[in-house]
């Protein structure tokens, strides 16, 4: 019997192909983003503005979310990322800033505490809040980047630039790897997240890979054991330098194991 979990992915997957094209679905989710950081801060300086519901701006802010939830749900099907088409590498450029975004906050060891967005809240508030969404949202786009990365093999050349020599993908994960921004310690306690919450982690589960730790690694093969990328990589002394660190990675959960 198939899982509540595979029909929806299968509803989803019928319904963006039948009724929505993808292309559009991405450059909705780049007006939004452009929208969020560019136009709402602005907003919510002005100090005539003192709108009776802030609702429709509740609707935006979520509305990318929404739209990330959507991308994560159905890229996992190479059909769609083909469909994507050109606007394959506006979601890699995406994809990239939240990914930097991530490694800002692990690098500096601050992370926007997670609440729940409500609907009727003064605008500086909702600002708030909007940067709270920021950690999931990114979190997220980590795992539309993994199934981009999956289909190396079918996608454009552009595409493949973009993330091998443009951004630098590869150095990116690593960097991820090493901060690992899904995990914290606090009050002497170690934290993951997971299914969208912060969870204790006990003693005998510090060395346990997290889903999110999956998609990096899954990641990182795709973009350096694909042939293809593998020709297109500029393996030059920096970036060998920032890849073996990931030895370093395994290192230590061997340790840790051992231990």
């Amino acid at each position: 019997m198939r899982s509540w979990a595979t029909l929806i992915s299968d509803v989803s997957f019928s319904t963006v192909c039948s009724s929505v094209q993808i292309p559009t679905l991405i450059e909705e989710l780049i007006s939004v983003e452009i929208w969020k950081h560019k136009v709402f801060p602005v907003l919510c300086q002005l100090k005539d503005f003192k709108p009776k519901s802030t609702f429709p701006i509740y609707l935006v802010l979520h509305h990318e979310a929404s739209i990330v939830n959507l991308l994560e749900t159905v890229f996992f099907h190479k059909e769609i990322c083909e469909s994507a088409e050109d606007t394959i590498l506006d979601l890699i450029d995406y994809s990239y800033r939240k990914l930097t975004l991530l490694a800002a906050w692990s690098t500096n060891g601050e992370f926007p505490d997670l609440g729940t967005l409500v609907m009727d809240q003064n605008p500086i508030e909702l600002q708030k809040q909007a940067e709270m969404m920021e950690f999931k949202i990114s979190l997220r786009a980590l795992s539309v980047l993994r199934f981009i990365t999956d289909q190396v093999d079918s996608l454009p050349l552009s595409a493949l630039t973009r993330m091998l020599n443009t951004h630098n993908v590869p150095c990116l994960l690593v960097e991820l790897l090493e901060h690992c921004p899904w995990s914290r310690r606090e009050a002497g306690k170690l934290k993951k997240f997971e299914n969208g919450v912060w969870h204790v982690v006990p003693p005998e589960d510090h060395v346990r890979m997290t889903k999110l730790d999956g998609q990096v690694w899954i990641a990182l093969y795709n973009l350096l054991l694909s042939p293809e990328c593998q020709r297109k990589y500029n393996l030059d002394g920096f970036n060998k330098s920032q890849l073996l660190k990931v030895q370093r990675c395994i290192a230590c959960t061997y340790t840790q194991h051992g231990a």
